[in-house]
């Protein structure tokens, strides 16, 4: 993977994790860097997900793989942020 692939993979799972911290129900006290990393799985197992539900080369935005990585991190924030609410920041 080239830099440029990194630094995209960066901006692209900051957005995803954004979206995913908006939907979550609740207050997550998560950081910023583990929203981000939320954000970049979600994008993975989304993209590979809608890879395998659905075949499909849309030409455009592929809404049907967004709204499974959105999904996805909401799920990814809303674990994140139950399993680090029990752990005192010092």
């Amino acid at each position: 993977m080239s830099v440029s692939g990194i630094i995209t993979a960066i901006i692209i799972g900051a957005i995803i994790g954004a979206l995913g911290r908006l939907f979550a129900p609740g207050k997550q006290n998560i950081s910023i860097l583990l929203t981000i990393v939320v954000g970049i799985v979600a994008a993975l197992l989304g993209t590979a997900l809608a890879n395998a539900v659905a075949s499909s080369d849309t030409g455009g935005i592929d809404w049907i793989e967004l709204l499974f990585q959105v999904v996805l991190a909401v799920v990814g924030v809303t674990l994140a942020a139950r399993l680090t609410s029990g752990r005192s920041r010092a």
